[in-house]
């Protein structure tokens, strides 16, 4: 499959790129336009969207990078190649919640009053990136076939993409795009809804994503493994433990 938009000479702009800088760009917006909510000028709020960006990429590339060590300590400069793949999303997470953290300390501000912002954005731009393992051909699911994929109804260009050395594969990335997309239209109901509870939003997410990359996980040829257990499925089994304290008990909470 041809991942490439755009290629003049040496240059080259490649889908999985774009994908990923368009899910900032969308999230960036969707959380600028919050900024009343967290009590933050529009310095403030540029500031805290410009370094969560950087150190969400270089957490979710150090996390890749620490998982697949031994074939980066054998080719050192593909450290740097994330154009061609290799953003794990729970490198992202980690790295964004400790600027958070560390931004909401600064500010003076609770940390769940940011985050309960910010996951109104994410699980969008991450609908909006899973596009760009399509165009890799990467993070899909086990083998299976054309015809059970028709009878699921995947449009017939994904299968086709999913067509890897004359086998089909589950289209994982979409069906983590469709439900990163519904965990979206929750949070945004609940926002819509006006249902003041600090923590919330951040608690739905953590649950609803975390449920979601458990049962994926179990599917996908490529997880990031220490010795034998998928790291992705002991990360989700902590958000969905995290999201469930979250909720307990800040359930009485209400936004100022």
């Amino acid at each position: 499959m041809d991942n490439t938009i755009i290629k003049i000479g040496i240059f080259e702009i490649r889908w999985y790129s774009f994908l990923i800088l368009l899910a900032f760009m969308i999230g960036f917006f969707i959380i600028y336009k919050q900024k009343d909510k967290i009590g933050l000028s529009k310095k403030e709020i540029s500031d805290m969207l410009f370094y969560l960006i950087i150190f969400s990429l270089l957490g979710a590339r150090i996390y890749y990078v620490l998982f697949n060590l031994n074939y980066y300590l054998n080719y050192p400069l593909d450290i740097f190649k994330i154009w061609e793949g290799g953003l794990a999303i729970h490198g992202g997470i980690i790295a964004g919640i400790i600027y958070i953290y560390y931004f909401s300390r600064q500010k003076k501000i609770e940390v769940l009053k940011i985050t309960d912002i910010i996951v109104l954005a994410l699980p969008f731009g991450q609908a909006i990136g899973r596009w760009g393992n399509f165009f890799n051909q990467e993070a899909y699911g086990s083998i299976t076939s054309y015809t059970h994929l028709k009878a699921i109804h995947v449009p017939n260009f994904i299968i086709e993409g999913m067509k890897i050395n004359n086998q089909y594969y589950h289209p994982t990335f979409l069906y983590e795009s469709l439900w990163c997309f519904f965990i979206f239209f929750v949070i945004f109901t609940i926002y819509l809804l006006k249902i003041k509870k600090r923590g919330l939003c951040t608690s739905i997410y953590l649950i609803m994503y975390g449920i979601e990359r458990l049962l994926i996980e179990s599917m996908r040829q490529d997880s990031l493994m220490f010795f034998n257990i998928r790291v992705a499925q002991v990360i989700s089994i902590f958000m969905i433990t995290v999201g469930i304290i979250i909720l307990v008990f800040n359930w009485r909470r209400e936004y100022d």
